[in-house]
C-alpha cells in the first residue's frame, strides 16, 4: 500500500468537505445576508480547505502524476457533494449522480491505465 496516495486522498476528503460548505452552505444558511457577509465567511471556511489541500497534493504529487492527483480530487468532490446534496441541502438524490460517477470511473480508468 502507497501511504502517500492514503494521506493524499485523506487529506484531500477532508478538505473538500471544507470547500464544499464554502462555496454552497450559505445557499442555505444566508440567503438573507448581503453576498459579501457570505463571501467573507466563505473565505473563513476556505483556508482550512487549503491548510488541508496543499500538503494533500504535495504529499500525492510524490506518488501520482499531476492528472492522476487531480482526477482523485473531482472523483472525492463528487462523492463529497452528493451527501451533501442531500443530507444538508435537503434535496433529492437522481440518477444522474450514479451517471456521473460512472464517467467518472471511465476518466479514472483512462488517466490511470498504462
Amino acid at each position: 500500500m502507497n501511504w502517500a496516495i492514503v494521506k493524499a486522498v485523506l487529506l484531500l476528503s477532508a478538505s473538500n468537505v471544507f470547500m464544499t460548505f464554502a462555496w454552497y452552505a450559505h445557499l442555505k444558511d444566508m440567503k438573507a445576508k448581503p453576498w459579501f457577509v457570505a463571501a467573507v465567511l466563505s473565505w473563513g471556511i476556505a483556508f482550512f480547505e487549503y491548510v488541508l489541500q496543499v500538503p494533500a497534493n504535495r504529499i500525492g504529487s510524490t506518488a501520482l502524476n499531476l492528472p492522476q492527483l487531480k482526477i482523485i480530487q473531482e472523483v472525492i468532490t463528487l462523492t463529497v457533494f452528493v451527501p451533501f446534496v442531500f443530507f444538508y441541502m435537503k434535496q433529492p438524490l437522481k440518477w444522474d449522480y450514479l451517471w456521473a460517477a460512472l464517467c467518472m470511473c471511465g476518466a479514472v480508468y483512462f488517466i490511470f491505465r498504462k
